[in-house]
């Protein structure tokens, strides 16, 4: 393989309905550690998940608003698009399992190794991987299930390369690949996150400003922990929250020297990891909370669809949404579930035709 894995067009929107469906599979993960902290406490931690949620909701808009620009189609309710929890993420030559968990020092971890700052150490950007039968695996390269790229930094350079090599071809030929509707565009008018301006794709300048924007806020800017408006990363986000301190403007990576604070581990609500719906009893009240939530999520997930497909002014009743949420999520982590020794009850996140298999979500079935 080599470093232009991007030839046509429509790869490209291969690609990046990927990027989208990776920009959403944080959330979950995320809004279930937020959910289980115990109300009143570790309000540190609270702060930053919370941040890093919204902020991926700005990635997963980034991601539309680069589909949209050569006049791609987003959906979020196309089957597969939800993964089925534990998924798996590229990590170099191997990988690691996303869960729906408490939270917890294993799940930062994890948290951090989603953000990791990591390339390939040469021009392979491509893995071969193969999986035991029944995983879900995010990140696959578009018509082909077990190759990989070598991490999430190296999918976005891909992107990024796409869209240089795209554009050129265009021009040498006297047009250019960026044909999409500018209405459906989303700008910061629609959505505000304080984590950076949402700015229209309407370029190869803009385009590349918009992969940047979201390389940056999770990996931090060319090996540095900020991103280019001095935002801290999410990786060192959460690296305050493993080594209870925070960084200060000129710390270097792995090594804050700010304020300590304290990260209470206990207090945090022991949840069923990755709960399906099977697993709560049929008829009982948490089924039936289980099942509400998963209706609610749906209808986010198809009004973020009719927002990026010419009516972003509906963003601005979707996101709110997002955290609304915590009260459906709330009456589920706050109560046992029966025959599990105390372990509580959780959101499963299953919507409807999420178990198919959709192109970028692959759920691998005879590899070992």
């Amino acid at each position: 393989m080599t470093s232009n894995t991007i030839k046509t067009i429509d790869d490209l929107k291969a690609h990046l309905h990927i990027a989208m469906q990776l920009e959403h599979a944080t959330i979950p993960p995320y809004l279930t550690a937020l959910y289980s902290i115990k109300p009143g406490t570790n309000l540190d931690a609270v702060q930053v998940i919370r941040v890093v949620a919204v902020e991926e909701m700005l990635h997963l808009t980034v991601a539309a608003n680069l589909l949209n620009a050569i006049r791609g189609t987003p959906d979020l309710t196309v089957a597969g698009f939800v993964p089925s929890y534990p998924a798996y993420l590229p990590d170099g030559e191997t990988d690691f399992e996303v869960h729906l968990a408490s939270f917890s020092k294993e799940t930062l971890e994890i948290f951090k190794k989603i953000e990791r700052p990591r390339l390939a150490p040469g021009p392979q950007k491509l893995v071969r991987r193969s999986y035991r039968a029944g995983v879900t695996v995010l990140g696959t390269y578009p018509g082909a299930s077990d190759i990989h790229y070598y991490s999430i930094g190296d999918f976005y350079a891909a992107i990024e390369e796409g869209f240089d090599f795209l554009e050129k071809e265009a021009n040498d030929a006297g047009k250019t690949i960026f044909t999409g509707d500018p209405a459906r565009q989303v700008t910061s008018e629609y959505y505000y996150s304080g984590g950076g301006e949402l700015f229209p794709v309407l370029d190869i300048e803009s385009a590349r400003a918009a992969i940047r924007l979201v390389m940056e806020q999770g990996e931090g800017l060319g090996g540095g922990i900020y991103d280019h408006e001095r935002e801290l990363a999410h990786y060192y986000r959460f690296d305050e929250l493993s080594k209870g301190r925070y960084y200060q403007p000129d710390d270097s990576p792995g090594n804050p020297t700010g304020p300590t604070f304290t990260v209470d581990w206990q207090a945090a609500y022991p949840i069923k990891c990755d709960l399906k719906l099977v697993e709560i009893p049929a008829g009982s009240e948490l089924h039936d909370a289980a099942l509400s939530f998963n209706r609610a999520y749906a209808a986010f997930l198809k009004k973020l669809t009719q927002a990026y497909n010419g009516q972003p002014q509906l963003l601005m009743e979707a996101v709110p949404r997002m955290f609304e949420f915590r009260n459906m999520i709330g009456e589920l982590i706050r109560n046992p579930l029966p025959g599990t020794n105390g372990l509580h009850a959780m959101a499963t996140f299953e919507i409807a035709g999420d178990a198919a298999t959709a192109p970028s979500a692959v759920k691998e079935e005879a590899r070992v």
